[in-house]
């Protein structure tokens, strides 16, 4: 476990009571969101939460109380948008970071002037944390894929270029919304195995998947790589992704150039960035098996293999329509864990820029959904229903192979260990309406 310097302390507290011993945001943390109250016509700004609050970045600015690199990144913390603070590297973002927690810690001495700086979380709403100004998902669970394609390739379940490179593939930044996202049922084309022509109509085996995006920070040039040894430095921190799918449109159009309508109608993202600092005491050591292909040269280092790993639990809960009108909670589908992915952040990072692509502050690459070992722990309802062969009963007698209309999805993450503070990334919650014809 690595403990990098006092922000990590297990024994820092805060004066901001709620923060202490709180399973998501203790001062351990302290994720960044663009928020406002709820219902007001306020400039949206940035927030880092603290506990059950939020403390306001741009409150914090006029204050004066920071200073250098820590005041600087406030600013740009404070601004409508995160894609500035992402931008200005790992020196400035780890000042402020060390400023927030300074300033919150239960011995500060600004605590009177802070505590007018301070917005409860129940009393607030998010915009999206940053432009995305462009969006990759990868395919990093080998357990996802080989699940998936043993229900469509039973004698050739993983193709042979999984375990050499990181697939991806170019999504659709623009329908990237924030947790409460709301979206009608997609349609496209899809075709019958019997038929001799397409249909087209609303998607009748729609998806979620429980995935993580990682930010990138400091952006780079045409032409310039990314060295696995310093792809660390140019991720800012990460969030929770559930990117949806609509498996029987992406059934018909993905080959030979991979999914398009099946995936560009929405994808949801959690409010709060966890940084990349704040998840240092949850890294562990990326593995291969030894009978598998090692990663070529370029996608190897002795950091990555020493701590490019991450341990961050995974859950994704339904609520269904009737289920919110009855006021049952969410019901869990499954839990699973980033830690067997088969590539790590940094992997991703140096794999995508390799060609020379420029990387920009703000960038959002998907994990790809993450599905653990056991059955249990799939990430998706193609994976829990056997490719709808298999029906899910919930608690209220309702069953489901694919989502219906009214469906709400929720997922959750955090880290936890032995000797650190469990800290969390929220929630992210996005919900079905019907097809628009």
């Amino acid at each position: 476990m690595t403990l990098i310097n006092e922000t990590h302390d297990p024994a820092r507290k805060s004066w901001v009571s709620s923060a202490n011993g709180h399973s998501q945001f203790p001062i351990q943390n302290l994720p960044f969101a663009i928020f406002r109250e709820t219902g007001s016509n306020d400039t949206w700004r940035g927030g880092v939460a603290i506990g059950e609050q939020i403390l306001d970045m741009a409150k914090v600015v006029k204050l004066n109380i920071l200073s250098g690199d820590a005041q600087t990144a406030a600013q740009a913390a404070a601004q409508t948008s995160l894609n500035t603070l992402m931008g200005l590297g790992p020196k400035a973002n780890s000042a402020l970071r060390s400023a927030v927690s300074n300033v919150l810690s239960e011995e500060s001495i600004d605590q009177r002037a802070l505590e007018n700086c301070l917005v409860a979380q129940r009393c607030a709403e998010y915009a999206m944390p940053c432009q995305v100004t462009d969006y990759t998902d990868f395919y990093t669970s080998i357990h996802h894929a080989t699940a998936v394609g043993s229900l469509f390739r039973p004698d050739n379940p993983l193709l042979p270029n999984y375990k050499w490179v990181p697939i991806g593939y170019h999504g659709r930044s623009s329908s990237i919304g924030v947790s409460g996202q709301t979206f009608p049922r997609p349609v496209g084309q899809t075709k019958k195995p019997d038929a001799s022509t397409p249909d087209f109509g609303p998607c009748q085996r729609l998806d979620y998947e429980l995935e993580m995006g990682v930010f990138i920070g400091q952006g780079t040039q045409l032409g310039q790589r990314i060295d696995i040894s310093a792809a660390q430095e140019h991720i800012f921190g990460m969030c929770i992704l559930n990117d949806w799918s609509a498996r029987d449109i992406q059934a018909w159009e993905y080959q030979p150039l991979g999914p398009f309508l099946a995936k560009n109608f929405a994808s949801t993202i959690s409010p709060w960035v966890v940084t990349n600092e704040a998840l240092e005491p949850f890294r562990e050591a990326f593995t291969r098996p030894e009978s598998d292909p090692q990663p070529l040269e370029y996608l190897t280092s002795e950091g990555n293999t020493q701590t490019g790993n991450l341990d961050i639990e995974l859950s994704c809960f339904i609520q269904t329509e009737a289920m919110r009108n009855a006021k049952q909670a969410p019901q869990l589908l499954s839990e699973s864990n980033f830690k067997h992915a088969y590539w790590t952040p940094a992997q991703l990072v140096t794999h995508h820029s390799v060609n020379g692509c420029p990387m920009t502050p703000g960038d959002l690459l998907g994990s790809g959904t993450q599905s653990g070992p056991e059955a249990d722990e799939a990430g998706s309802l193609l994976e829990l229903s056997q490719g709808g062969k298999k029906s899910l009963t919930l608690d209220n007698g309702e069953t489901r192979t694919f989502l219906q209309d009214g469906d709400a999805i929720i997922m959750r993450a955090h880290c936890s260990r032995e000797g650190a503070v469990t800290i969390g990334f929220g929630e992210v919650v996005g919900t079905i309406l019907p097809a628009v014809l």
